[in-house]
């Protein structure tokens, strides 16, 4: 009887990104063509300098409420002329914020270009913030903040977000508002933050698909040539920690069987030197599902169904966040070994092999992430919003694969700090605390079931 014998792999093919053209189209917008052949389609993303990092003081929520509601009518047409626009254009529209930027992105037919940026321009430009509308979608982002709240998921999120960072960091708090600050938002509000942050050179459009650049940059001219403006304030934000040595941080869920685990802490910027570094350290401690921390909670010791970790990258130092969730009975155990792994990550370097499993997986899969328009446009909206170079994502692979042990072993005593994290737990205190308590891990606070400081009993 012959055995199959499974055949090796063969060298990596050649991979480049879709070509572009970048350049100004006036007032500061920047513009990036990317013609992708193949389908009739194409999308128009923009991105604007206007994410909750801008939030105006008091006032967390604007952001994102301020995109949401650009799609809720222009000042020539009310919400449901606009829908029934887009809808004659057989336009996919969406539109939100995250930290950094508020993005609108609109797919079409090539023969609807010019009619989408027309339409595009005017919902960007001049939006009515038609107060019905911007009262309904407060009362749909305060329901959206209290179904978060009350699954033990989004609590653990909101509760390390708070213990990771200083009390008056932006970062501290959810991008997308707490119920009292969005409650009092106003559609002068929005008003005010669309005029400050909405400018040109805060901009920038991405078109990509079956267009020809020059066809691309005159229809970009048309529909924006008269926005004006100039730059906005400069914005900033603190993103320094809480506090420097470890503590514990409870929010109980009584009789929940399960336990949601967190450890974190301040993280690094998305433009920092050693991204790709901290990118493939990253991968062998949690970012993958061979990863040393998944294998040990979940092939080792069942404790739960998987078990990851991240640096989330914004334009300032994100956090660092190691997460899972496990039965109550194991908690204190699954914790234990979550921090043998983070710590593991400085007594035992990744070896080549590990590296290697890493580097071939993060550069195998670059580029199936972009084979849609849509991807292609998010893509370079986002190396506009980082500063990403020209050849950010031709160089990309070769950069990953680049990263060597020596480098790996660096990165992890330069950006990990197990000494500095933060364990959050949200579940069943009558049944985890006690165990918890007994690791040692550091001073217990404890949270209600907002997400808010209370004293302990």
């Amino acid at each position: 009887m012959s055995i199959a014998i499974r055949p090796a792999a063969g060298p990596p093919r050649p991979y480049r990104f879709p070509g572009f053209e970048r350049m100004d189209v006036g007032r500061g917008l920047r513009l990036f063509v990317a013609p992708m052949r193949g389908l009739p389609l194409v999308t128009i993303t923009v991105a604007t300098d206007a994410g909750a990092m801008t939030d105006p003081a008091g006032a967390d929520g604007t952001a994102v409420l301020t995109a949401r509601a650009l799609l809720e009518g222009t000042q020539r047409l009310a919400a449901a002329e606009l829908a029934e626009r887009l809808e004659e254009l057989g336009a996919i529209v969406a539109t939100d914020s995250d930290w950094d930027t508020a993005v609108m992105s609109l797919t079409v037919l090539r023969e609807r270009l010019d009619d989408a940026l027309g339409l595009l321009s005017e919902i960007l430009r001049t939006p009515a913030f038609a107060v019905r509308e911007v009262e309904r979608l407060k009362a749909e982002r305060i329901a959206e903040i209290l179904q978060t709240r009350a699954e033990p998921r989004g609590l653990a999120d909101e509760v390390l977000a708070r213990a990771v960072y200083a009390a008056d960091s932006r970062y501290a708090r959810p991008a997308r508002g707490g119920e009292r600050a969005v409650e009092r938002l106003t559609r002068e509000d929005l008003e005010r933050f669309h005029a400050a942050r909405y400018r040109p050179s805060a901009t920038t459009l991405v078109i990509t698909g079956d267009v020809e650049a020059r066809d691309a940059v005159r229809a970009a001219s048309e529909a924006f040539g008269e926005w004006d403006g100039g730059p906005p304030a400069r914005s900033s934000l603190s993103d320094g920690p809480a506090r420097r040595s470890r503590a514990l941080h409870l929010a109980d869920r009584a009789d929940a069987p399960q336990s949601e685990l967190r450890l974190g802490h301040v993280g690094l910027p998305r433009a920092h030197p050693d991204y790709f570094p901290v990118l493939v350290m990253n991968a062998v401690l949690g970012g993958l599902f061979s990863s040393r921390i998944n294998l040990n909670l979940r092939e080792r010791h069942a404790y739960t169904y998987g078990a990851y970790s991240a640096f989330e990258w914004r334009r300032c130092a994100g956090p660092f966040v190691a997460s899972t969730a496990v039965q109550s009975d194991v908690t204190a155990a699954a914790v234990r070994e979550m921090l043998t792994e983070i710590d593991g990550m400085l007594a035992r370097p990744a070896t080549d092999d590990e590296i290697a499993l890493a580097t071939n997986y993060l550069a195998g899969v670059f580029p199936i992430r972009y084979e849609t328009t849509e991807a292609v446009a998010s893509a370079l909206a986002a190396m506009s919003i980082y500063g990403l170079g020209a050849d950010y994502f031709d160089t990309y692979r070769d950069r990953v694969r680049a990263v060597r042990a020596d480098d790996v072993r660096a990165a992890a005593a330069r950006h990990l700090h197990p000494d500095a994290l933060q364990l959050t737990v949200v579940g069943d205190l009558a049944a985890v605390r006690a165990p918890l308590e007994a690791l040692g891990f550091g001073p217990t606070f404890r949270y209600d079931r907002d997400g808010e400081p209370m004293e302990d009993a």
